[in-house]
């Protein structure tokens, strides 16, 4: 576990549609997300790859728990997440791996990938979403050969809300909701199989995460962009701590609203234009938000990793660093606390609630 940091313990529960116990798994506080190996913003070297990591492992104790999916760099990052551990030697037994399921990689057809476009840089594959039964299986054989020796033990749906989000009707949303049912199925009977540990959800849209919590059962979720310092709705914070009631375990990711609140270009992956008005009341917030942590000598990075971690009902936050040196650092600022007189400085600025 991560050192002075601790586990946040999964318990057992009976799901009240299915009745069947569940038995989950430990999570620790920080999770490696593995984005940047997919080439996310910039291209990497594989020797780059590897030393980020080689910092991850060296900053905790077995199992180091890894974040990734298809989608990233349509496979690339899974491809390079199994040459790191295979360069250092790390056997099966020493890492948990989260492959998000949902993208297929598929050849590149033209001079960029369709999937996401302009963010996934130097990459040579496309990737079309896979939603049901047979696809999920599909990208769950598929990324356990990308990643080579290593297979995925934690699985989820990656962004059924985008899936969702393409229907023109409200017969075809339903028929969608069946598909997204079909492929939890289908994760489901891997587990029952024995093959994979335990099951999520990873998307961007709480409220169809809240919709999904209510037709499946699983073992924990991953809420992208939705619970940071910047944006933190009142009704999600409720939705979080009634999961923790249930037993399912919350990860909150992209606490730094893809890059944003630390100084990037791209607010949830979508570039920010200083010349467009309606980017100027994200761009003000951040000025001011910056201000405040000079003047308390707080790095913006270690506030939104606090204020994510902190949440009432969250497990861990799931980070992604495409420096290796930045790692150790990222992991400091999970054990250290902020004090509590920078948090109602904050408040009194009305930059959170």
């Amino acid at each position: 576990m991560l050192p002075g940091i601790g586990y946040a313990i999964f318990g057992a529960l009976f799901h009240p549609n299915q009745r069947k116990l569940i038995i989950m798994m430990q999570l620790p506080k920080v999770v490696f997300g593995n984005s940047a190996l997919g080439n996310l913003y910039q291209a990497l070297s594989q020797e780059d790859k590897n030393a980020i990591v080689g910092a991850c492992l060296q900053q905790v104790n077995q199992p180091a728990v890894f974040d990734t999916a298809g989608k990233y760099g349509a496979g690339l990052a899974l491809e390079a997440l199994g040459t790191a551990l295979r360069h250092w030697q790390v056997p099966q037994e020493q890492v948990l791996i989260s492959n998000k399921l949902g993208w297929y990689r598929i050849p590149l057809k033209g001079a960029e990938p369709t999937f996401e476009r302009g963010v996934w840089k130097d990459i040579n594959y496309d990737a079309e979403q896979r939603i049901s039964y047979a696809g999920i299986l599909q990208c769950f054989e598929q990324g356990n050969q990308l990643l080579g020796n290593y297979h995925a033990q934690l699985v989820s749906v990656h962004d059924p809300d985008e899936y969702l989000a393409t229907a023109d009707t409200t017969m075809e949303r339903a028929r969608k909701l069946e598909d997204i049912k079909d492929a939890y199925q289908a994760l489901h009977d891997l587990k029952s199989q024995g093959r994979v540990q335990a099951i999520g959800v990873g998307a961007k849209n709480w409220e169809v995460i809240r919709e999904i919590t209510e037709l499946v059962s699983l073992d924990w979720v991953m809420i992208a962009n939705s619970m940071t310092l910047h944006a933190h709705p009142e009704e999600l914070g409720a939705f979080i701590q009634s999961l923790q009631a249930r037993g399912i375990a919350v990860i909150n990711s992209a606490v730094f609203n893809g890059g944003f609140l630390t100084g990037g270009d791209y607010y949830n992956y979508k570039l920010v234009d200083g010349s467009e008005p309606a980017h100027a009341d994200l761009i003000r917030w951040r000025s001011h938000f910056f201000a405040a942590c000079a003047l308390h000598g707080v790095d913006p990075a270690h506030a939104c990793i606090q204020y994510g971690l902190n949440v009432p009902g969250v497990s861990a936050v799931a980070m992604s660093t495409s420096k290796a040196a930045k790692v150790k650092g990222n992991v400091d600022m999970v054990k250290n606390a902020i004090s509590p007189e920078f948090w109602e400085y904050l408040k009194s600025k009305q930059l959170i609630r």
